[in-house]
């Protein structure tokens, strides 16, 4: 080999070694560089995430306020309980431990599967609820196999405990888990998924109030995620405890009376607007939604012909029957034309070529036994001269045909026809006999029994109409109070003008209901100056002669107050296809008589006959007595 190709192969060398400085001078630089954005720049970011690895934050779940009546008797309590999360935060094959969580929580493998399928997008920090409510074994199954499963996690929870049968259910509501639906709307914007939340009566509209804030605990785990100790806390804080205007005697004696039955009770301070009680029928079980409301319990209610999660005392919308004839007795005397107005009754008279039945001869009637009476001829005659927008004027004075503003989620604010409605809604002309049927209180009419209870308590108290609510006043601040009526827009307070004499007028009438020429003869009470209005109400199919099917028996209603005037206690009954309006009275009497009792009691400070039922033991109710004729 001779020297110049040596010296060839020396330069190569040479070159590919410079060549190689510079790459492993390049590889330095660079690795320096991200050394130096982590120790320096991403020094903190890092020291958190090193912190998160060995501190865990385990929430301290804020038990949720109680609800007591007006006497402080307990309502709605909490009892403890125990959740089981899943962490996913643990660097393991969670798959493979499927199988042994789904044996120690006695769950199917199917139904863990489809909940880590429904929360794979949630963020990885946040646990999984696997089960509620789990039991001792089921607890003493996660800490045995700590070191084996560390993404399995426990917390301490309370739960509601709710009256037992469904007692006063729709007035208070249930609480479950907030949905995704939910969170896309904006008062469910400080939630997150996972978190209990009401559903619906006083516990959605004060769920901000009764849910407290949660706190935390930091506790230090070690690499197989068992804590060995723990770094702090923040308490968490309790909800507020809320006390309604439930009265839990009155509510007790609403529930017996419509066991058995379809429809609803609504009893209210005319003064104040307090609600002393409410019963809804066929009613749920709100403890079925306190932890993961299983499907077979929803199916049923949602099959349900009777609609049990309907709170038909402000939700049920139908015609109001011969209870109308209040109104038209106030139209009728403040338009000067009642006053004066005869007629004979043959049991109906012809309008526009028609002829409308009534259930009776009267024979003379006026203005002083029409409303005892309930002659429907008379009324068609009132309603003829009145008109119908004359009609509904004074119903939507009055209240009708607009929500109440009672502080439960999903009023509904009935009908109260007229030309102007009919043209909007059937985009069709008025005719003049329908404005007849009206004038019982039937045709396109529809009311609620709150609405009811409204409108005749505030036309017995003289034409001040209250706005009725089911929490205490003085518990919450002036201007979440104020937020909360927004939040519950309606009729409100208002005033009708009504001379004495026509207020005299129509309050002498209705305690005549109640007397023995009255439609309510039966409930009379004795004793108590009881005053009220019958309503018998057909369905729209009407009910043929001989036939057997319920669905076409009408709907029976009756509103009472006690005393006639400035009343202290009004009572509206909604007995679906519980035909005769008396039958209602006869109901509505059970909770008068059981509020005068209770009001004698505590004035003259006798001892209670009956303790008080616990949250977990409402007292078990009578059977209801069968459906009687009777008048209207």
């Amino acid at each position: 080999m001779d020297l110049d190709s040596i010296d060839r192969k020396e330069k190569l060398s040479a070159a590919k070694l410079h060549v190689s400085q510079y790459v492993v001078a390049a590889v330095m630089l660079v690795l320096g560089c991200w050394l130096w954005r982590l120790q320096i720049l991403g020094a903190d970011t890092y020291r958190v995430l090193a912190e998160q690895n060995r501190v865990r934050k385990v929430p301290v779940l804020a038990p949720r306020g109680k609800i007591f009546d007006r006497y402080g008797r307990i309502l709605v309590d909490n009892y403890p309980s125990v959740t089981c999360y899943l962490l996913r935060e643990q660097q393991k094959n969670l798959e493979a431990d499927l199988p042994l969580i789904a044996e120690g929580l006695h769950l199917p493998l199917e139904q863990i599967q489809a909940t880590l399928r429904h929360f794979q997008y949630a963020p990885k920090y946040q646990p999984i609820p696997l089960k509620q409510d789990i039991t001792p074994d089921e607890q003493a199954f996660i800490a045995a196999h700590r070191d084996e499963l560390p993404e399995l996690e426990t917390l301490d929870e309370q739960r509601r405990l709710y009256p037992k049968d469904g007692f006063l259910a729709h007035a208070i509501g249930y609480v479950g888990e907030v949905s995704e639906n939910d969170l896309n709307e904006e008062r469910f914007a400080a939630y997150e998924p996972g978190d209990v939340v009401g559903k619906s009566g006083i516990e959605e509209t004060y769920d901000s109030i009764l849910r407290g804030t949660d706190g935390s605990r930091d506790i230090i785990v070690n690499s197989h995620g068992k804590e060995v100790g723990q770094m702090g806390q923040e308490l968490a804080v309790p909800g507020q405890d809320l006390r309604l205007t439930i009265d839990l005697d009155v509510q007790m004696a609403a529930e017996r009376a419509m066991e058995g039955k379809n429809g609803a009770i609504v009893a209210m301070d005319p003064h104040t607007g307090e609600i002393l009680a409410m019963v809804s029928r066929p009613t749920f079980d709100p403890n079925q939604f306190s932890v993961r409301l299983s499907s077979s319990y929803w199916k049923s209610i949602m099959d349900d012909p009777n609609h049990p999660m309907m709170n038909k005392a402000i939700q049920a919308q139908l015609a109001p029957g011969s209870t109308f004839k209040v109104v038209m007795t106030l139209a009728g005397l403040q338009e000067n034309v009642a006053q004066t107005m005869q007629v004979v009754c043959n049991g109906g008279a012809t309008f526009y070529g028609h002829f409308f039945g009534c259930d009776r001869h009267h024979g003379f009637v006026d203005i002083h036994n029409a409303l005892p009476y309930s002659c429907d001829t008379f009324y068609y005659t009132l309603a003829n001269k009145l008109g119908i927008e004359t009609i509904a004027r004074y119903a939507h004075s009055v209240g009708l045909g607009q929500k109440t503003g009672i502080d439960l989620p999903d009023e509904q604010a009935g009908v109260v026809p007229s030309e102007e409605w009919k043209l909007k809604t059937q985009h069709d002309k008025w005719y003049a006999g329908e404005t007849i049927s009206v004038g019982i209180g039937q045709g396109a009419t529809e009311e609620t029994p709150m609405q009811e209870a409204r409108t005749l308590s505030g036309i017995a108290s003289g034409g001040v109409f209250v706005r009725p609510h089911l929490l205490m006043p003085g518990q919450l601040p002036s201007e979440e109070q104020a937020t909360i009526d927004q939040m519950y827009p309606g009729a409100g307070v208002a005033r009708v003008p009504m001379t004495p004499e026509n207020w005299e007028i129509i309050t002498d009438d209705m305690a005549n209901v109640l007397s023995p020429i009255g439609t309510a003869a039966a409930a009379h009470l004795d004793g108590i100056d009881f005053a009220g209005k019958t309503g018998t109400a057909d369905v729209v199919s009407g009910r043929k002669k001989g036939s057997t099917d319920k669905s076409t028996i009408p709907n029976s209603w009756f509103v009472g107050m006690v005393p006639r005037r400035n009343p202290d206690i009004v009572v509206a009954v909604l007995w679906e296809h519980g035909y005769m309006g008396n039958n209602s009275a006869k109901l509505a009497a059970q909770v008068i008589d059981a509020y005068v009792t209770e009001q004698r009691e505590r004035a003259g400070n006798l001892q209670k006959v009956a303790a008080a039922p616990t949250v977990a033991a409402v007292p078990s109710v009578a059977a209801p007595p069968s459906v009687a004729s009777g008048s209207r």
